[in-house]
């Protein structure tokens, strides 16, 4: 395996190294020229018979760092393994798990180790995704792609132009070592409860009070700062005790309807807890993420594709860049870095095959030959 890793910039266009016989190249980005015509066909120019695929962040990695305001693209050219593209483009209303499904069938073949998807992060519902990618028992990760903190539009770039309300899975075949490592380093806390009125991602009533007013009740004087206080206190939900936990990002609130809105399903009738962690927390399971994820030989080659939720962003602040330097320190310097901050990640729990949608963890996806 070999890869290179490159930037563009205003003010520098691209600089960096081109593999231009690259076979499969990640691109993320929090910049309006993503978006343009012009962006896709430089990259197309660069490398003339690679897929192209990724999508707009919440931040953007690199190696270690993450930023804003640029494009970033790490080109991968697999020697032993290879790689298959296929989209869809998710029209208004219509069945996300019947387009997962579809999508995972046409990547299907004997030889196929591994899918990595990434969506449109606010038309496409990631739960009911996730449930269609699981139908072909294959792993998969990925993620909902971002929009910084401004929650106005996403895009997909999947060997095309970017354009929203897209949905890519990218196959990957053959002599590939593929893993994936996706941990939180969040803890429960307060009373168990029950949702009692809920519909899609907007909950109404927990335990049959207004959900606002028991939220407000739980977060005292941090309340006034919500909903972005919300963010550090995210949702648990399990169907049954003997169920895992996912957690649930609040995304708004709404006074007049005293309801919160998550990024991800709180389906009526499951148990629910609040959570709450340390900047350490977060920071160790990122590491434990890594762990999960690195290679069997330390000095393989290989390439890791990062999925954090901007959620983990906004809590750690200036230390974000902490969970890369220990995912950096885990893996090794062989392997390279990339990958986005997004509006939810999509992988299996460490010891489940199934897919799905989470908030707030770090995802880790690692490809070695």
């Amino acid at each position: 395996m070999q890869y290179g890793q490159l930037r563009w910039t205003d003010s520098n266009g691209w600089q960096g190294e081109v593999l231009a016989e690259a076979n499969v190249v990640f691109v993320f980005a929090d910049h309006p020229f993503f978006q343009t015509e012009a962006c896709y066909a430089q990259l197309r120019d660069r490398f003339p018979s690679a897929h192209i695929v990724g999508c707009s962040s919440s931040g953007s990695v690199l190696g270690t760092e993450i930023s804003d305001g640029d494009v970033v693209a790490t080109a991968v050219k697999l020697e032993r393994g290879r790689v298959e593209l296929v989209v869809s483009d998710f029209p208004a209303g219509g069945d996300v798990r019947a387009v997962g499904a579809t999508l995972i069938a046409q990547l299907k073949a004997d030889d196929l180790r591994h899918a990595f998807v990434i969506s449109d992060g606010l038309q496409v519902n990631g739960s009911e995704l996730a449930k269609g990618l699981n139908s072909a028992s294959v792993a998969v990760t990925g993620g909902l792609a971002g929009d910084g903190t401004r929650f106005g539009a996403t895009w997909v770039m999947a060997d095309a132009p970017a354009t929203q309300g897209r949905i890519a899975a990218l196959g990957l075949y053959g002599d590939l070592r593929v893993r994936s490592g996706c941990f939180a380093g969040w803890q429960e806390f307060g009373a168990e409860r029950v949702v009692t009125k809920s519909v899609g991602n907007v909950v109404y009533e927990i335990d049959g009070e207004p959900a606002l007013t028991l939220y407000k009740k739980y977060l005292g004087d941090q309340a006034a700062g919500l909903p972005g206080s919300g963010l550090r206190f995210p949702l648990s939900v399990q169907e049954s005790k003997a169920d895992r936990a996912l957690i649930r990002t609040l995304l708004a609130v709404d006074e007049a309807a005293q309801s919160l809105t998550f990024a991800g399903d709180v389906p009526q009738g499951y148990l629910c807890k609040l959570m709450r962690t340390n900047l350490d927390s977060l920071i160790d399971n990122a590491g434990m993420a890594a762990e999960a994820a690195q290679a069997d030989q330390a000095d393989a080659t290989g390439v890791c594709l990062v999925v954090s939720c901007v959620g983990r962003r906004l809590v750690l602040g200036q230390l974000t860049e902490d969970e890369l330097e220990i995912v950096r320190e885990t893996l090794g310097e062989n392997t390279a870095i990339t990958g986005f901050y997004s509006y939810g990640e999509l992988a299996p729990f460490s010891d489940i095959l199934q897919c799905q949608l989470h908030n707030q963890t770090m995802t880790l996806t690692t490809l070695y030959e």
